[in-house]
């Protein structure tokens, strides 16, 4: 067995706040937390994740299921969990937990090596916060037949507001992400010409990102008339809109933005509708500050919508967006995603990362959306990919 657990050290420096983590561990009545999710295992680990597993988490009859174990009050208790190749991992770039069992192929030996842990610090009867929706059903039941006593607490709420607020790397990592999306997008769009299709100009965008670093995520296309996002052969006509909506992944942040292009040049009308656009996505803006209800920058963006020619099919969402797409702050009720708005009333936090969306269905034109990440500051935001939020177009 591969097993890295004797590489020790006296004090565990961690990636992440502690003291915040303790109080929110506190607040939920959760003794030790066994994290099983890709992204918060990431973000525990100060950003690793092991590239083997990129791409599938299945191998032989199981999956790959990475762990971090965390102590309220006791990171010097903490440990990760992994498979038998991190160990090489570890030996290069060795891994900030105390403890280290890089010694797991599938979903029930990992648990087990989690059990053993447990044991040795001592919490196998405690409150285990765990991830419902990111733990195997094997793996929950090995945990609950060899921990007696032990109570499980959901612990996704405690781990979305541990990663709310974004220190200086994550930002800068989140920034150079939006950065890297909007040059890709703009670039994809000068090469496209009248004849491209869908599928050609998503493998364009998805070789514009690579080439620039990022990990392609997916890419939401629209030509013309047309308000299907889906792949195709639908192929770009002379005079035609193009709405272009990707995900990329930069070092394990997310970007997601949304620019338009056009085929020749924009029609007085196009103009206006794109503006139409613009304004709700403004109105949004001049209430985001640290210390503003999430609520006030959504009355006023559907204010201006409501008063909008086109308010008939357009729609207002923002979200927050960090690691993930949908993160804290949560402020609107499944629309689209099912979640709770329950950050609405609260007040924005400094650091913390917004994604601002306004999309029109127009019966006639198409599909034109506009989506902005801002960073939310103490006097106001800072938006990131802050460029070809107009009429982009191709052959450029």
């Amino acid at each position: 067995m591969n097993d890295n657990a004797g590489q020790t050290r006296q004090t565990a420096v961690t990636p992440f706040d502690t003291a915040k983590l303790d109080r929110l561990m506190e607040e939920a009545g959760i003794d030790v937390i066994v994290a099983t999710s890709k992204h918060n295992t990431q973000y525990l680990m100060g950003g690793y994740k092991f590239i083997f597993f990129a791409a599938m988490d299945a191998i032989g009859h199981s999956r790959y299921l990475p762990m971090v174990i965390y102590e309220k009050g006791a990171p010097d208790h903490s440990a990760y969990v992994g498979n038998r190749m991190e160990g090489a991992e570890h030996q290069n770039n060795p891994f900030w937990t105390p403890s280290v069992h890089t010694a797991s192929w599938g979903t029930q030996d990992a648990a087990g090596l989690a059990v053993e842990h447990l044991k040795k610090i001592g919490k196998t009867g405690g409150r285990i916060g765990i991830e419902p929706a990111f733990l195997p059903s094997d793996a929950r039941d090995l945990l609950a037949s060899r921990l007696d006593g032990a109570r499980f607490v959901d612990a996704t709420h405690v781990l979305e507001r541990l990663r709310a607020v974004k220190t200086p790397d994550e930002l800068a990592k989140l920034r150079r992400a939006s950065e890297l999306i909007t040059d890709s997008m703009l670039a994809t769009i000068a090469a496209a010409r009248a004849g491209s299709t869908k599928m050609e100009i998503i493998e364009q965008l998805r070789r514009e990102e690579t080439n620039r670093g990022l990990h392609f995520e997916y890419c939401l296309l629209t030509l013309g008339s047309s308000h299907n996002r889906a792949g195709s052969p639908q192929a770009w006509a002379e005079g035609e809109i193009l709405s272009i909506d990707s995900g990329g992944n930069y070092h394990g942040y997310i970007g997601d933005l949304c620019r338009m292009g056009v085929l020749g040049e924009p029609d007085a009308e196009l103009e206006d509708l794109l503006a139409e656009v613009e304004c709700i996505q403004q109105a949004a803006f001049a209430k985001v500050r640290a210390g503003a209800a999430g609520r006030e920058m959504i009355v006023a963006a559907e204010a201006e919508l409501k008063a909008s020619p086109s308010a008939a099919f357009t729609d207002f969402f923002c979200h927050g967006m960090g690691v993930i797409a949908h993160e804290a702050p949560f402020l609107m009720t499944n629309h689209p995603v099912t979640y709770d708005g329950i950050d609405a009333d609260k007040p924005l936090e400094a650091g913390s990362v917004i994604s601002v969306e306004t999309t029109m269905l127009h019966p006639k034109r198409g599909f034109i959306k506009l989506e902005d990440t801002l960073a939310i500051t103490d006097g106001g935001y800072e938006m990131f990919g802050d460029r070809g939020r107009g009429w982009n177009r191709a052959g450029a």
